[in-house]
């Protein structure tokens, strides 16, 4: 006979908190006083359906269970045992939370059912109760309110510095200056929170800043990166709103993301929804922000704007055509192949433009008449084109030098069709924590109600940041990249 144990309680957190812990398979041993060691076996992902989390308990016994259901809408999940040493057979259990309607609150709900060998019918039901589930329940309040029992957590309680693998700058120059290196990551101090980083967004200021065109933004030696994503290990003094087991993505105008554990200010993390991956956030956070204040700040994009986007195929270039698309633009994009193409044109680029030698002006005033906005990575090669193509009263946008540092405009050579010229810098429409977290929910929202496709995603180990960077300087790559720190 099966035999059923219901338990519930309330979590004094909010439900996307409470969740953004639980949805994570292999979290457990973090939270749960019985969990001595989790892994995630074959190395899929811990919020994936079918993964299976191999276990040990601080007892000696070892359980393998198999997470068979994720829904982030429902903030549910079951999961059963495969295989373990505790005899408890053909159990099947349900995780189930719920908001609180009189607080910012969480109603969890356990429950599962399994069979067990005839005369300890009572222990084991008391055991799964007691042990697991009440236990859990306390465990997990712990956690959240930063008492958590996790080994990795423990440096924090004595300021010890954290031993990170990171990639460095030794000398400006090609891809190959990129080396892996030992450091250390310190402590959080007032207003600063310590993060495990799972997963690096590799950008082109990453590449700009390699080959020492900023160099008193990078100093030798030096760490490259501007955005990862990752969670909470512990946090400083005066931190509000964030704690240890938190899931997060830091946007900072300081380099030094390329890096397994980083120290940043509170103010340049944004807590992640549940259904927002950590390589996901990584790919477009940075990139989802510049597109938001291109579109909505400077193009004003709306019905009927005619709007250039040069390597549409690119991290930043697909989210703009998704986006204006959206928003009912008219989207041209400039491409080097024919794949590019179609992968463009599938994320709203109406008219991909394929062209290796930035020559596109006369294509986007027989296509649209000009192009009223263009935004332009290219640089220096696409200066005189970009001149030509716009339409009159067109706004360039120069957001990146891909082929080499922009000279001087003459403001008379905006003259002959009243353009305008601006030259944005991200961490300017990011200056705030306020801006910050504005604008990435607006991303996060494009991304769930379908405004913005999740484009295709290129993934490199941490110690591979040298071919990722030559992968994106060979104009090879489609969609934005990552590097994968754990």
């Amino acid at each position: 006979m099966l035999q059923k144990v219901v338990r519930s309680t309330i979590i004094d957190a909010p439900i996307e908190r409470v969740w953004a812990v639980l949805r994570d398979f292999n979290s457990h041993d973090q939270w749960h006083a019985v969990v001595e060691a989790s892994r995630i076996e074959a190395g899929r992902r811990s919020d994936e359906v079918g993964c299976v989390r191999s276990f040990t308990l601080k007892d000696g016994n070892r359980i393998r269970e198999q997470l068979l259901t994720l829904s982030d809408t429902e903030h549910r999940s079951t999961y059963c045992i495969v295989e373990a040493t505790v005899p408890l057979l053909r159990y099947v259990a349900t995780v189930t939370l719920k908001p609180v309607t009189d607080g910012n609150r969480t109603f969890w709900h356990w429950e599962s059912s399994f069979a067990t060998p005839p005369g300890r019918e009572r222990e084991l039901r008391e055991m799964v109760a007691r042990d697991v589930y009440e236990a859990g329940f306390e465990n997990l309040r712990r956690h959240l309110a930063g008492g958590t029992r996790s080994a990795a957590l423990a440096p924090a309680a004595s300021g010890v510095p954290i031993a990170t693998r990171e990639v460095r700058v030794q000398r400006y120059g090609g891809a190959e200056q990129l080396e892996p290196a030992a450091g250390e990551a310190r402590a959080p101090g007032p207003g600063e929170v310590r993060i495990r980083q799972r997963a690096i967004g590799v950008n082109f200021i990453d590449v700009y800043l390699r080959r020492g065109w900023i160099p008193a933004m990078l100093p030798l030696p030096g760490v490259p990166g501007m955005e990862a994503a990752g969670s909470v290990i512990d946090v400083g003094p005066g931190v509000a709103g964030l704690l240890p087991g938190d899931r997060v993505a830091c946007l900072w105008h300081q380099p030094g993301a390329y890096t397994s554990v980083r120290t940043v200010p509170a103010d340049t993390l944004v807590r992640l929804p549940a259904a927002v991956e950590d390589v996901t956030a990584a790919a477009l956070l940075l990139k989802g922000v510049t597109a938001d204040y291109l579109l909505r700040d400077l193009g004003r994009i709306g019905p009927g704007t005619r709007l250039l986007v040069h390597a549409a195929a690119g991290g930043v270039g697909l989210l703009l055509c998704a986006w204006a698309s959206r928003l009912g633009a008219t989207v041209l994009g400039t491409v080097s192949s024919e794949e590019k193409a179609r992968v463009a044109r599938a994320h709203g680029c109406a008219h991909p433009i394929v062209t290796r030698e930035a020559r596109f002006a006369e294509v986007v005033q027989r296509l649209a008449g000009g192009a009223d906005v263009i935004v332009d990575g290219i640089g220096d090669a696409a200066r005189e084109e970009n001149l030509a193509a716009l339409a009159p009263r067109g706004h360039w946008i120069s957001l990146g030098q891909a082929s080499g540092p922009l000279a001087p405009i003459d403001p008379d050579a905006l003259l002959a069709k009243s353009a305008s010229f601006s030259r944005p810098v991200v961490f300017h429409y990011v200056a705030t924590a306020a801006e910050l977290q504005e604008r990435a929910a607006r991303v996060w929202a494009a991304l769930a109600d379908g405004s913005l496709a999740l484009p295709p995603i290129e993934r490199f180990t941490l110690d591979a940041a040298a071919q990722a960077h030559a992968r994106l300087e060979s104009r090879g790559s489609v969609g934005p990249l990552v590097l994968l720190a754990g």
